[in-house]
């Protein structure tokens, strides 16, 4: 019986702060660095943790928000640049990349609405990502500006890792022209994309502190998310896992 050990991550003792869950294993294995969404480290995100770590991953989520020294997120995106946003992830790319019971060549990364859009572009920066998986990116149709100098379009086009992306056809905040536009930009990259559309989904609908969550569509997105990322790292799963807290 496979063991799963979930802890909060603190900058004094690991240098960054977040959340962290991983299989118990004797030898290294695959890995999963999560960039949280809008409303940071919440509950969901780190059940979502949870399940990849009973999934075969260690599954690591940086806190943003502490390290760029914010107390809560309402302000943040307005006051930080994506520049800055890349910096503060990678310390917790390099902490993941680190540790003893991961694989550092077989690691993804995972973003889910602003964390989709700032992921695109560290998975652009960073040619060591072995795979990225965006849940609906929020992407929006805008130009250049001295927070977002660069559209995450461009930074799409230079990803040469296989991506699988989420989006629905009522998400008011990447509507479906935009997502047209960043799924042909991807392309540009690699012909190893897979996109999967769900009509009547919003912003946000696999997520369960959103106000648009959906949980039969979230059940759907789950083994399409597990198969992807065991085709491309290939994890073996942690077979009746019992989760504890270290």
């Amino acid at each position: 019986m496979s063991r799963i050990i979930t802890r909060a991550l603190t900058q004094e003792q690991d240098g960054v702060p977040g959340f962290i869950a991983s299989p118990e294993r004797s030898a290294p294995g695959p890995a999963l660095l999560i960039v949280h969404h809008h409303y940071g480290v919440t509950g969901h995100i780190k059940h979502m943790a949870c399940e990849f770590a009973e999934a075969g991953y260690t599954a690591m989520v940086p806190a943003l928000y502490d390290i760029l020294g914010f107390s809560d997120y309402h302000d943040v995106q307005k006051q930080t640049t994506d520049g800055r946003f890349v910096e503060v992830i990678g310390q917790g790319w390099r902490y993941l990349c680190g540790r003893d019971d991961v694989d550092e060549k077989r690691v993804a990364v995972m973003g889910l609405c602003m964390g989709g859009r700032i992921g695109i572009h560290f998975v652009a920066a960073t040619p060591r990502v072995a795979a990225f998986l965006g849940y609906y990116p929020s992407v929006r149709e805008e130009g250049p500006s001295k927070l977002r100098p660069r559209h995450p379009n461009e930074a799409a086009r230079e990803i040469h890792c296989p991506s699988l992306t989420f989006f629905g056809g009522h998400d008011r905040v990447a509507p479906v022209p935009v997502q047209e536009k960043l799924r042909a930009c991807f392309l540009e990259g690699t012909p190893d994309v897979e996109w999967h559309f769900f009509p009547e989904a919003g912003h946000g609908f696999a997520l369960a502190d959103g106000d648009a969550y959906d949980p039969a569509l979230a059940k759907l997105t789950w083994p399409l998310t597990v198969n992807f990322l065991d085709r491309v790292l290939g994890a073996e799963p942690a077979a009746a896992a019992v989760r504890s807290v270290a």
